[in-house]
């Protein structure tokens, strides 16, 4: 049986704090749906109301589209974390949020609450609306191995020019939804 919470609480946060993936869905009023899996130090809650995660540049940028399609109203947006340990549970948190970039004036005071890593084009600044959690009975038992170090290590070793000229070129969703690229390459933490 689900469970709704108007904002976040320490049990939530806890469990949060606790997972190490955790999935990001988001769509536009036509076309598909995107979700897509994130992982490393990503994501922040900020107040019970609030949280953000810090995106890495990947193979696209669905989520931005969708948000942006949506700007005048904020896109809407669903967060899961599965508790892969005891006890089971299943948490989602649906919102609303917005793709804040290197130059906008409210980066400087989210970016402060990260270790920004190679790669990084922006941060998603979600505003909570409610939260739900149910039985993670069906989800399986897992440990986590280590992370991959792929994606970091592919961002550490390219041109930021080569990689700014490539993001300018993507303008566009899988959906033909239009993108902001980010303006500048942020390199991040070397480790």
């Amino acid at each position: 049986m689900a469970d709704f919470f108007e904002a976040l609480n320490e049990k939530h946060i806890a469990m949060i704090a606790a997972q190490p993936v955790f999935f990001v869905a988001s769509a536009a009023a036509e076309g598909r749906i995107n979700l897509s899996p994130k992982g490393y130090d990503a994501f922040r809650v900020l107040s019970p109301t609030r949280v953000a995660y810090l995106d890495l540049g990947g193979s696209g940028n669905e989520t931005h589209a969708h948000l942006a399609a949506e700007q005048a109203d904020q896109g809407r947006i669903t967060l899961m974390f599965c508790n892969f340990q005891q006890p089971a549970l299943i948490m989602r948190i649906y919102g609303r949020g917005r793709a804040v970039l290197p130059q906008d004036v409210e980066w400087a005071g989210l970016a402060a609450q990260f270790t920004l890593m190679p790669g990084t084009r922006q941060i998603f600044d979600i505003a909570v609306e409610s939260v739900q959690s149910s039985c993670g009975w069906g989800v399986p038992f897992m440990t986590l191995e280590s992370e991959r170090d792929t994606l970091k290590k592919a961002h550490r070793q390219s041109d930021p020019e080569a990689w700014e000229a490539k993001m300018a070129q993507r303008t566009r969703s899988i959906d033909g939804l239009p993108t902001r690229a980010t303006d500048r390459y942020i390199a991040g933490d070397e480790s």
